[in-house]
């Protein structure tokens, strides 16, 4: 493939990919092989310092009801007053996708000493990332990921919500002190396709310096 097939290629697929509801990835999801090679695309990621401020947990089907549990206390604790209808409703949503993926950052806690210790080239490098830095990294890793699922033929889609703050998440995925759950990243076969929605330009998003 030369610059100009691959150019059009890159185009092609960043544009005919969308995000797409867990409840309509269904099986099969990636082999073992094709997983492995969406994974390894996280590598090229930015990432300023090659700090890698970020990891990924897989959950496979063993442990989804471990997080379902988890999403299902989450909610408890927000809305003691929650439905039983609606904590099974919290706990469906571990089981939807083939493949569900939690994606955490590393967010360091700066002091001023030991940012100007860094600066100065007396510390420990790592303060001069800002957690921006950190997050702009995670989110390439994560765009590489399911372009790369995109590619192979899978759909994919990125879900949150406020039990990504859950103290019952944090042990579940053994959490460090400075690190925060993102999002988890889901992937399947699309049962229902939709029509890409309707997306901004670049004139709407770009300007220029005056």
């Amino acid at each position: 493939m030369d610059a100009a097939e691959l150019a059009v290629f890159a185009r092609e697929l960043i544009h005919s990919r969308q995000n797409v509801s867990p409840k309509r990835l269904v099986e099969p999801g990636p082999t073992p092989s094709q997983l492995q090679d969406i994974l390894a695309t996280a590598g090229a990621a930015p990432d300023h310092g090659t700090l890698m401020p970020w990891r990924f947990v897989v959950v496979p089907a063993p442990r989804r009801a471990a997080l379902a549990e988890v999403f299902a206390n989450a909610l408890q604790d927000r809305d003691p007053q929650a439905t039983a209808e609606q904590l099974e409703s919290a706990r469906e949503k571990a089981f939807r996708a083939p493949f569900l993926m939690l994606a955490i950052v590393r967010l360091q806690a700066r002091s001023t000493e030991t940012t100007r210790k860094a600066s100065a080239g007396d510390g420990n490098y790592e303060a001069l990332v800002c957690d921006a830095e950190r997050l702009v990294s995670l989110g390439c890793a994560i765009q590489n990921m399911i372009l790369a699922a995109h590619a192979a033929g899978f759909g994919s889609g990125l879900t949150s919500g406020q039990a990504m703050g859950s103290s019952h998440l944090r042990r579940l995925f053994s959490l460090g002190g400075d690190e925060q759950a993102v999002c988890c990243i889901n992937l399947g076969t699309v049962s229902k396709h939709r029509p890409v929605r309707l997306r901004p330009v670049a004139g709407d998003y770009v300007s220029e310096l005056e």
